[in-house]
């Protein structure tokens, strides 16, 4: 039979329609996976792997108070990202240290990597500024939350 001959009978379709149905449905499953509303609220699950270079050491994390890096191990212009704490650290400039939520607001990926003055989520390619968080590019459209860090002489530690 060829979509040309008239189909008859309850619920009788052609192939190219039914196929064309399947496709559309597929395409908008698709497109609800990619889009996002921006309104989650930084803590849901990572889903984005963070490179070993960029995470820290040991179980868990350390708890408030306890260091967490030594000041020498955040670069000047840089950062270091602490996934199992929640929190990057970054220096914009010499001596001045800076905390941010670890989860970006666009749809909760773990950030990725600190880089070129922003620190950059790859789940969908939304960049935030090392000084105050705020988004360099989208489609994240809130800046990452603050983090409370201490500086007891060269050791940095979550407040």
């Amino acid at each position: 039979m060829s979509d040309d001959q008239v189909l008859t009978g309850p619920g009788a379709q052609s192939r190219r329609a039914l196929l064309t149905g399947v496709g559309a449905v597929g395409a908008a499953a698709v497109l609800a996976a990619c889009g996002g509303d921006d309104s989650g609220d930084g803590s849901g699950a990572p889903t984005t792997a963070v490179s070993p270079t960029a995470t820290s050491t040991g179980g868990g994390g350390p708890a408030a108070g306890q260091p967490l890096a030594k000041t020498t191990d955040i670069p000047v212009g840089g950062g270091k990202i602490f996934a199992k704490e929640g929190v990057v650290v970054t220096q914009p400039k010499p001596g001045e240290f800076k905390g941010f939520s670890s989860i970006c607001t666009h749809q909760n990926c773990t950030v990725s990597r600190v880089e070129g003055g922003t620190i950059d989520c790859l789940c969908h390619g939304s960049r935030f500024s090392i000084v105050d968080g705020s988004v360099k590019a989208p489609p994240a459209t809130r800046p990452l939350p603050p983090r409370t860090i201490k500086l007891t002489g060269d050791q940095i530690s979550l407040d």
